[in-house]
């Protein structure tokens, strides 16, 4: 099932939704499994909805054997298939549609529906149907607002398939003739073809019991090959930590009596929670010291969580279509990143959700394929699984937490479960149950669900000495994005506090407000408002949008001081970091523009302040030595130069690294380097995550010393996190040593596709115009293969989404280069190559020279005939056609 040329389809409207014709009540899939030719045995049992029409069943790439009605094989002329529909006659309520196709798993290399993971001598079979993956195997109602029970029987032969799963709950195994065996598996809960799973192969277990808070015993179990089992002991553990505390944060406990969950290197996605069988990329289960970072370890867990809490936002209640794809996703992130915080520091955990947002989302936003949380209209599907469905509708869901409270919100979530257990909803069903469990009519924040674009709000102050009053002042607007020219006020809540010159935190007295506190929300629903605060003695400093209340870019009229002051002093964890991001912007400006030093030294002296004094967490002073990086920074060009943002962002780090000075950086660094441990502890984690940020400063003004001491870290390193870290810097610095470093690194690694990944990745991080030849060097190398999403991901996607300064050369050559091997990819996984072409969005803000060398190669893809459905939308989207 290779991708195929497909010409662009009528797009699929949210304004058309109809109840499904046809729904399914019980599904019964019988398999007989193998690597080039297995048979699909369906019987489906009917129920007829409102219409009349005959019976309309998905399907593509399927080998039709049989079809019978009712007991009776079909005649020919009362079956049809058009495209990519089988349309059967004479089906009534309560009919049983029995058909038998053939796959082909081995030469499945889109990674959809059924397909080989692995060789052929040594892989195993699995499933992936989200989003329309089901239709690759048996011919049915694709869609998710029709659910059914599942039986599903297994059959295959035990010694090149010992293993046989799916989806719920064991019910019966045994032998067959000719060395074959059988598995049955039972789904006592209605849910989507999109749930449905299976795996099959040679595969190691661990396993653990665990008794949920209503007294349910529950075996765990972890699947993977035999050389990465006992890598998924810190898995394990996290199952069990995000079991617990979804029971205690929201009451949800798990519902079968065995959770599985698989661990693949060949996977499009990160994971997928299909029920009771979730099916995990090896990258986001497998972890240990010597190939994990302390990021990847902090990754594993949360994403073993999230796939985990999908089983009651996603899987209980699902979502009715398509277009709700945020209501599972988003609110999924969103409980994901509550509990990582639980689990770590809250602060970091937000920082970082929010850098991310920043890197991904906002750029969506601002280019040709902007689009609302709940699009009004799609082409293919798979090319809405964005940063905008994911991290902006979390962000949209953490709005709604916080207008209601955590009381009231958990109030509104029991009501949303109870209310739509079994059933597949809509984003109006879950603002309604928020709303109506706290007598609150939360309708205008639909207005967030269906408008593109990331809103601005421009701040202003005026103080008045002889009234004591404040008066801020705050304006939004968001520019017209594709398709929405016109754009309306967004009920936008604004977290805020007033700081005095001296640091400390002010009363606020706003209105007829008596209460003292020194923080509130106040909701910007207009283009325009104005809020007074009383009794203010002096001229304070606003802290705006604190904890990153709303998804909107700030701008305010602060002076470098006054962002001085607040990254000094904001105890607000993320605040005090946007106030340094917003002030290493100013100084990245002046430094760009031959501007005044003011806001470079103030920057510069704010944090050598804190990084003399001591008292901050280490993780946390090591983003705040950290200004914003290239991606944000091009946020704030209108002609977009990579080399000259590259080149200004290494002149303000060094004039950081300058004012630290070279003799504290090295001894920071010796301090740190003497307490290098392999523990995971966050003390740990945040000495590591210092320490690089000081290697990386003391790095650009003490080349000689600093590459020494990385070389020898690289060579001596208890853990990926130091090691990784070093090697790093010796790549990007072109030091002497890399390459020896690098034959090291492979060496140690070279049977771990998960720490090869990272040698591929690093090398493409070589900023500057040369990293095109080493990747395509690289991309010659045997180990590397477009076949696997992970290792095109590595070299293409780290080079392509992470170095800007190294992808977007002024020749062109770089944008060629990815055009080339996107028709290849294409060609084998159409979903990878969509997504990696999506790097091209902001390809209208690069300057002329750039910008017409990106639309020649975007033009020249749009003009091949062979384009698969998934890069032909991308393609055509980002020329505006």
């Amino acid at each position: 099932m290779n991708a195929r040329p497909d010409s662009p389809t009528s797009p699929i409207l949210l304004s058309q939704y109809q109840a499904p014709a046809w729904r399914v009540e019980r599904v019964e899939l019988e398999f007989d499994l193998a690597i080039d030719r297995t048979e699909v045995l369906s019987r489906l049992t009917l129920r007829r909805g409102d219409a009349t029409s005959s019976l309309r069943l998905d399907g593509e790439g399927l080998e039709l054997l049989s079809i019978a009605l009712d007991g009776k094989a079909l005649d020919p002329s009362a079956y049809r298939y058009a495209d990519q529909m089988l349309e059967v006659d004479g089906a009534e309520d309560g009919s049983v549609l029995e058909t038998r196709v053939r796959l082909d798993p081995a030469n499945n290399t889109a990674l959809e529906g059924l397909y080989l993971s692995g060789t052929r001598d040594t892989g195993f079979l699995l499933t992936q149907c989200e989003a329309e993956g089901f239709r690759h195997i048996t011919y049915f109602p694709d869609r998710p607002d029709v659910l059914a029970s599942y039986t599903v029987t297994l059959r295959a032969d035990r010694a090149r398939f010992p293993v046989l799963l799916a989806g719920g709950n064991p019910d019966g195994a045994g032998e067959l003739e000719g060395g074959r065996h059988w598995a049955r598996f039972v789904d006592p809960h209605p849910k989507p073809s999109y749930l449905f799973a299976l795996v099959a192969g040679r595969l190691e277990k661990i396993e653990r019991d665990y008794t949920t808070a209503d007294s349910r015993a529950v075996t765990l179990v972890i699947w993977a090959e035999a050389d990465a089992i006992e890598r998924c002991h810190y898995a394990m553990d996290a199952l069990e930590r995000s079991m617990r505390w979804d029971e205690q944060a929201y009451g949800r406990n798990y519902d079968l009596d065995v959770f599985h969950v698989v661990a693949t290197h060949d996977f499009n996605m990160g994971a997928m929670e299909n029920k009771g069988l979730n099916i995990f990329n090896a990258k986001y289960l497998l972890a240990d010291p010597d190939s994990t970072t302390d990021d990847e370890y902090r990754a594993v867990e949360a994403v073993v969580a999230h796939e985990y809490f999908h089983n009651w936002s996603g899987n209980r209640v699902t979502c009715r279509d398509w277009f709700q794809l945020s209501l599972k996703e988003g609110l999924t992130v969103f409980r994901e990143q509550q509990f990582s915080a639980d689990m770590n520091s809250a602060a970091l955990k937000r920082i970082e959700d929010v850098a991310l947002l920043r890197r991904a989302q906002f750029p969506e936003d601002a280019g040709p394929l902007a689009h609302p949380v709940r699009p009004a209209q799609y082409q293919e599907i798979n090319n809405f699984y964005t940063a905008t469905v994911y991290e902006k509708g979390s962000e949209l869901v953490r709005m709604l937490a916080g207008k209601l409270g955590k009381d009231g919100f958990r109030r509104g979530m029991d009501l949303y479960f109870a209310r739509n257990d079994g059933r597949a909803a809509t984003l109006e069903d879950f603002l309604g149950a928020l709303g109506e469990a706290n007598h609150i009519d939360l309708t205008p924040y639909l207005a967030w669900y269906g408008q593109a674009g990331t809103p601005r709000i421009k701040a202003h102050g005026r103080y008045d000495a002889n009234a004591r009053s404040y008066t801020l002042v705050l304006k939004q607007h968001t520019a017209p994005t594709p398709g929405q020219a016109q754009k309306s006020a967004l009920p936008i809540p604004v977290k805020l506090a007033l700081f005095g010159q001296d640091g400390a935190m002010l009363a606020l007295h706003l209105g007829d407000s008596e209460d003292g506190a020194t923080e509130r929300v106040v909701v910007l629903d207009r283009a325009e408002q104005s809020f007074v605060f009383q009794h203010v003695d002096a001229a304070p400093v606003p802290s705006l949008l604190r904890g990153f209340s709303a998804p909107a870019i700030l701008e305010c009229d602060y002076s470098p001081a006054e962002l001085a002051l607040l990254l000094r002093h904001d105890v607000d964890g993320f605040n005090r970091w946007e106030a340094g991001q917003q002030l290493a912007a100013r100084a990245y400006d002046a430094l760009r523009d031959n501007g005044d030093d003011v806001a470079v030294q103030a920057w510069c002296d704010a944090l050598a302040d804190l990084f003399e004094r001591g008292g901050l967490d280490d993780a946390l002073l090591a983003d705040l030595l950290t200004p914003p990086g290239e991606i944000e920074l091009a946020e704030r060009e209108h002609d977009i130069d990579p080399s000259r943002i590259h080149a200004t962002r290494q002149a303000l780090q060094r004039r950081l690294a300058e004012r630290l000075g070279t003799s504290e950086l090295q001894r920071r660094y010796d301090t740190l380097a003497a307490q290098t441990n392999r523990n995971l502890d966050a003390a740990s984690q945040a000495q590591r995550r210092l320490k690089k940020r000081v290697l990386d400063l003391w790095s650009l003004v003490d080349n000689n010393h600093a590459l020494i001491a990385a070389a020898a870290q690289c060579a001596h390193a208890p853990t990926m996190t130091d090691r990784l870290a070093a090697l790093s810097v010796l790549v990007r610095s072109q030091a002497p040593q890399a390459a020896d470093a690098l034959a090291r690194f492979r060496q140690h690694h070279a049977g771990d596709p998960l720490a090869m990944d990272k040698w591929f990745a690093v090398q493409a991080q070589l900023p500057g115009d040369a990293v095109l030849e080493r990747v395509q060097s690289l991309a010659n190398d045997p180990a590397f293969t477009l076949k696997n999403p992970n290792r095109v991901n590595a070299l293409l996607g780290s080079w392509a989404r992470g170095n800007p300064s190294g992808f977007h050369r002024a020749d062109g050559a770089g944008y060629r280069y990815l055009a080339e091997r996107l028709r290849e990819l294409d060609a084998l996984n159409p979903q990878v190559a969509a997504r990696l072409a999506t790097v091209l969005n902001g390809w209208r803000r690069l300057e002329p020279v750039r910008r017409d060398a990106a639309r020649a190669a975007i033009a020249g893809l749009a003009e091949e005939g062979t384009l698969s459905r998934n890069l032909g939308e991308i393609v055509r989207s980002m020329l505006g056609d």
